[in-house]
């Protein structure tokens, strides 16, 4: 995990978040001694929560086509 001083990160705080993002995290050292490890959040989504499209098909057009589509293979 690569660790930056606290005047580094302050300085270059936009090269800071895309390397913890890249990376998983990184540290910062205060004067101090104190440190602290920056991290991304977790999405709290589902890689399968995706937005609709919108179609513009209504509930029993769907309903007909998956008949139609059960009785063309036999089902």
């Amino acid at each position: 995990m690569k660790e930056f001083t606290y005047s580094e990160a302050r300085q270059q705080l936009a090269a800071l978040l895309d390397r913890a993002r890249r990376d998983g995290a990184v540290r910062i050292r205060r004067r101090d001694g104190q440190v602290f490890v920056l991290r991304p959040e977790e999405s709290a989504r589902s890689p399968l929560d995706v937005e609709g499209i919108d179609l513009d098909i209504q509930a029993d057009e769907i309903v007909a086509a998956v008949h139609e589509g059960r009785r063309k293979t036999g089902q």
